[in-house]
């Protein structure tokens, strides 16, 4: 597998920058993890949007999905159709656009739910967030990766992550911002979990602009050694 991180920010992309999206190439499959602002451009750079084998969103945030809404224009001059699979969420206006768009073919997925391609599977796990959210874990060659999406703590949520090798995880908070009450993890909390799971590698994503990364690399390594941050551009092999 090969993971391209085309966008690592949230809510709001730093200059140059772009929000949530990340292509996996996975058992021959091109599979496109969230597609927040300024992602697009990006995924152009590297591939045919139209040649996705399918798009997983996490949630319906802005930061998550508004680069949907310029894709319709290119798959409407291709005529070309593309797979959606996210969580049911009625009060999203992006959901809606999606929904009624002849341009793609929305799949709702819940916690729980397998999708399989070819010798792949895609799991759906539960996520807490103030709307309806889900991780994903993917498992294909022999290795595992998992996406957080947008999540904060909850009971249950290190046995999902458990067989991991890579673990792409929402880290947006320091210790000192971080509360039960928020919809982030901290990055220390991501480093707890990545321990406790027994994953391999851990990087930092969903990286506030206005969070100094040196900050969240510091208090993850406390607990956790093999964590890097997120970086757009960045091309791992899992």
């Amino acid at each position: 597998m090969r993971l391209h991180l085309l966008g690592v920010n949230g809510p709001f992309p730093e200059p140059r920058g772009a929000c949530s999206g990340y292509l996996l190439e996975a058992g021959g499959f091109l599979l496109q993890f969230d597609l927040g602002t300024g992602v697009l451009s990006s995924l152009t750079a590297l591939t045919a949007p139209e040649a996705l084998d399918a798009i997983f969103l996490s949630h319906w945030h802005f930061d998550h999905t508004s680069d949907l809404l310029p894709l319709i224009y290119r798959l409407q001059a291709l005529k070309a159709v593309l797979r959606i699979y996210a969580p049911v969420d009625e009060s999203s206006p992006v959901r809606d656009i999606v929904l009624h768009s002849d341009c793609f073919e929305l799949h709702d997925i819940a916690p729980g739910d397998t999708v399989s391609m070819g010798d792949i599977s895609v799991t759906a796990g539960r996520a807490v967030h103030p709307v309806p959210a889900v991780m994903y874990k993917v498992a294909a060659e022999g290795r595992v990766f998992c996406y957080t999406g947008d999540t904060n703590l909850f009971p249950g949520l290190s046995d999902f992550l458990r067989g991991t090798d890579t673990l792409l995880a929402d880290a947006l908070f320091t210790c000192a911002l971080w509360s039960a009450e928020k919809p982030h993890l901290s990055a220390s909390l991501a480093a707890e979990l990545a321990a406790d799971a027994g994953v391999s590698r851990l990087i930092l994503t969903h990286l506030n602009p206005s969070i100094p990364v040196e900050t969240l690399i510091r208090e993850a390594r406390e607990h956790f050694a093999n964590v890097q941050p997120a970086s757009a551009g960045m091309m791992i092999d899992l």
